[in-house]
């Protein structure tokens, strides 16, 4: 991601006691638990969106799309754009440096808005549990805007309430909680097809990671990663209230640490704190989101076939998911170590990408699955309608 801030290390002088402290801790448990739930709540999207489908191809006068295409909602990312990712991302983070100052109001509208967006999807599944025994499940029509059921009305509300408070406080805690919205939202509607765009697309974001940690600052005089990730932006209400000459309002408004990281404060040490991009959840989350998919699709095809095959061997039983999550549990475990012996930022990717990537094409060569997952293993051919008899 372009706002993609790295590892920042705690200075200790013991770096393996440091390694215990809370906001490492924090840094670990939050981002695998984003994925996980990212990851599955994308599997049950896609589930509730075959069985929509199927649905309504039960109807006789339903005459669409296969069932096994994908919602609307869903964006999947080709080769053409895995391999231009890299270069938009550098792009961006290259304007947000250099014209941080005369856009950062433009950044904070647009941080603000899509963060309310994605902090009601997060919220979205609990407002459901909450109103399904007293709501039909009807859609309330709002005009041009669109037809929204009242879970989706009450999520908006309350994501809108917390973005509002965070930009009235700046708390570093609600400023986690609408990052963590963004991290669930792009890994459940963020898709990659096939094990083919997930290696160009996380080969080339390693990259980039490595060349604006270690060798922007050789070339504009700053590690531009890190300046970008913690430079705070300018309140949108306090720029509002000295336009408008209300100087108390000036004076209380918090400049806005924009949520493109998590930041977790140290329990034990005052002023100490762990960071970590999105990007270095999202990006490997949409490879883990993948293999889940992959993993429930090869159950399926299992499920399908005739009883009676051979007993699967150990490696068979390991899933594909499990393996990726333990490499990226050691990859970020690695760049931790390596932020605390350096004692400079990291680009975590570095660490992340071969953890989490070369297990995967390894399991899936000994599995046999290396060839299918490559070549998009969901792509599914539609039966013809007439067939020769």
């Amino acid at each position: 991601m372009a706002d993609d801030p790295e590892i920042i290390p705690e200075y200790e002088p013991n770096w393996a006691y440091s390694m215990m402290d809370s906001s490492r801790v924090s840094t670990f448990v939050i981002s695998i638990m984003l994925i996980v739930y990212g990851s599955f709540r994308s599997l049950n999207l896609e589930q509730q969106n075959k069985e929509a489908a199927a649905e309504k191809e039960k109807d006789n006068n339903y005459s669409g799309p296969n069932p096994n295409t994908e919602n609307d909602n869903v964006q999947t990312i080709d080769t053409c754009q895995a391999m231009f990712l890299p270069i938009g991302a550098s792009i961006s983070l290259l304007i947000m440096f250099l014209f941080f100052d005369s856009l950062q109001m433009v950044f904070a509208v647009c941080t603000a808005i899509l963060a309310t967006v994605a902090f009601a999807f997060l919220l979205l599944p609990m407002c459901q549990y909450l109103v399904r025994p007293c709501s039909s499940g009807q859609k309330i029509s709002f005009g041009w805007c669109g037809r929204f059921t009242a879970a989706e009305i009450i999520a908006f509300c309350m994501s809108l309430c917390i973005v509002c408070i965070w930009v009235l406080t700046g708390h570093w805690l609600l400023m986690d909680a609408l990052g963590m919205g963004l991290c669930v939202s792009f890994i459940a509607l963020v898709r990659l097809p096939s094990l083919k765009v997930s290696t160009l697309l996380l080969v080339g974001l390693l990259l980039y990671d490595v060349f604006w940690v270690f060798f922007s600052s050789y070339i504009f005089s700053a590690n531009v990663m890190v300046k970008v990730a913690t430079r705070p932006a300018e309140n949108p209400v306090g720029v509002l209230a000295k336009k408008l000459h209300f100087t108390g309002l000036v004076r209380d408004a918090p400049k806005l640490s924009l949520p493109g990281k998590l930041v977790f404060p140290s329990m034990q040490n005052a002023g100490h704190f762990s960071m970590l991009g999105l990007g270095d959840i999202v990006m490997p989350g949409l490879l883990l989101c993948f293999v889940l998919r992959f993993d429930a699709y090869k159950r399926m095809q299992l499920n399908l076939a005739d009883s009676g095959l051979a007993a699967p061997t150990y490696h068979h039983k390991i899933s594909y998911f499990h393996c990726s999550l333990l490499g990226y549990f050691l990859g970020l475990l690695t760049a931790t170590v390596s932020s605390e012996v350096f004692r400079a930022a990291q680009p975590a990717l570095l660490y992340l990408v071969p953890f989490t990537l070369l297990p995967l094409l390894t399991m899936a060569y000994l599995k046999g699955d290396l060839r299918r997952m490559w070549h998009e293993p969901f792509l599914v051919l539609p039966t013809p309608k007439y067939q020769d008899v």
